[in-house]
């Protein structure tokens, strides 16, 4: 699976974008595949969005290999 890596989280992980293989996965379990990855977005879980190929995920969303996976940090307007 393709994760995609915007704004601040972009810069705690050091890269726009990160392969993935963990099969068919709930959120919790695409969770923890990627802080295997990069520990560092553990601060991050409780305020980031999970978008599964260009819409945003309901918590009870399945997860898979063929899918491109957006972690969408919070946002603000002005």
């Amino acid at each position: 699976m393709r994760i995609l890596f915007f704004a601040h989280l972009r810069d705690v992980t050091g890269c726009a974008e990160l392969e993935l293989a963990c099969g068919e996965t709930d959120a919790d379990g695409l969770w923890r595949q990627l802080l295997v990855a990069h520990p560092e977005l553990a601060r991050f879980r409780g305020s980031v969005r999970l978008a599964k190929n260009a819409e945003y995920a309901p918590p009870d969303a399945r997860f898979g290999d063929a899918d491109e996976v957006a972690l969408i940090p919070p946002v603000s307007g002005g």
